[in-house]
C-alpha cells in the first residue's frame, strides 16, 4: 500500500510531467497509460508522436481481462516486481514466469532457442484470454506472435515493449502485424519498468471505471 508521502511524491510527479509536455498527441483514454510509463522511466520520448502504439482494441480488451481475473503472462520476474500487488489480490490475476523454471534451459538448449523463448512457449496453455506483458526480452514477443500465428494461443492482450538492440524494433514492427490487441513502441526503447507501469495504468483505469 502507498504511504501518504509515497502518494504526495507520486502526484507531484505526474503533476511535473503534464508541466513539461503540455499538449500531446494521444487519446484521454491512452494518455494515462503513456503518462505512467514516462513516470516509470523519467523518459519524455515516450510521449512523442506514435511512440507508444495503441490496437484499437487494446484498452478495452486489456481492462475487461483484468476485470474478468486473467492470467498475467511476463518475460521476466523484473514485470512482476513492478506490479501494485493490491490489484492483482483485488481482481484474482495471477502472474505467471517461466524463465527460471529448473527445465527452462535445458529445453532451450535442445531447441537452439532462447530461455525467453522457451518460457513463452511453455506458458501457451495459460496465455489465452490473458495479458501478457514483455518487457526485457524481445525474442519472448517473437515467440509470443509465432504461437498466435500458429494458433496456439490467443491473448486477449499483448503488451509487447522489450528494450534492446537486437530484433526489439523488429519484433514490435511484427506485432503490429497481427490481429490481435496490443500496446507497443516505436523502436529500441522499453524495459520492464515500461511492461509493468502498463499493466498498473490498466488496473487505475479499470478501477476508476468501477467506481464511477
Amino acid at each position: 500500500m502507498i504511504t501518504q508521502k509515497g502518494q504526495s511524491i507520486e502526484d507531484k510527479s505526474m503533476e511535473i510531467i503534464e508541466s513539461e509536455i503540455g499538449s500531446h498527441p494521444y487519446s484521454k483514454d491512452e494518455w494515462p497509460i503513456v503518462r505512467r510509463v514516462i513516470h516509470a522511466t523519467a523518459d519524455f520520448d515516450f510521449a512523442g508522436q506514435n511512440m507508444i502504439i495503441f490496437h484499437k482494441n487494446a484498452i478495452k480488451n486489456g481492462i475487461n481481462g483484468l476485470k474478468n481475473g486473467c492470467n498475467i503472462i511476463v518475460d521476466v520476474n523484473g514485470v512482476i516486481g513492478g506490479f501494485n500487488k493490491e490489484n492483482l489480490k483485488e481482481f484474482g490475476n495471477k502472474t505467471i514466469c517461466y524463465i527460471s523454471d529448473s527445465n527452462i534451459a535445458s529445453q532451450a538448449e535442445k531447441l537452439n532457442k532462447t530461455r525467453a523463448q522457451t518460457s513463452m512457449r511453455m506458458a501457451a496453455s495459460d496465455m489465452n484470454e490473458a495479458v501478457v506483458a514483455i518487457g526485457n526480452a524481445p525474442t519472448a514477443l517473437i515467440e509470443v506472435i509465432s504461437m498466435i500465428r500458429e494458433r496456439v494461443t490467443r491473448p486477449a492482450l499483448v503488451i509487447g515493449i522489450p528494450v534492446g538492440f537486437v530484433c526489439a524494433t523488429e519484433s514490435k514492427e511484427e506485432l503490429q502485424t497481427l490481429d490481435v490487441s496490443y500496446i507497443t513502441n516505436k523502436g529500441r526503447k522499453g524495459g520492464s519498468p515500461c511492461a509493468s507501469a502498463i499493466v498498473n495504468a490498466l488496473f487505475r483505469t479499470l478501477k476508476e471505471r468501477s467506481s464511477s
